[in-house]
């Protein structure tokens, strides 16, 4: 599930980059340029990072063997007092 949240950033992050870089001008001096180029730079940030997480989220284990029979153990054998 996290994945499939990491892909569609992934994917509205590379549509604003795309949309933005005909508009956004480096070659005009002054605070336009800054701006242009810190919005560039934030934004292949934002994409570096969910690209990692993306990659090297790690896969949801299932419980195999004892270690399920241990868990519906545990779920039988609790008793409440109340």
């Amino acid at each position: 599930m996290k994945k499939n949240k990491y892909l569609l950033y992934l994917l509205l992050c590379g549509v604003m980059i795309y949309i933005a870089m005909p508009r956004l001008n480096l070659t005009l001096g002054g605070s336009d340029a800054v701006f242009a180029g810190s919005w560039l730079f934030l934004a292949l940030l934002v994409f570096a990072g969910n690209l990692a997480a993306f990659l090297y989220t790690p896969k949801k284990k299932l419980p195999t063997g004892r270690n399920r029979m241990d868990n519906k153990q545990k779920r039988k054998s609790r008793v409440y007092t109340g």
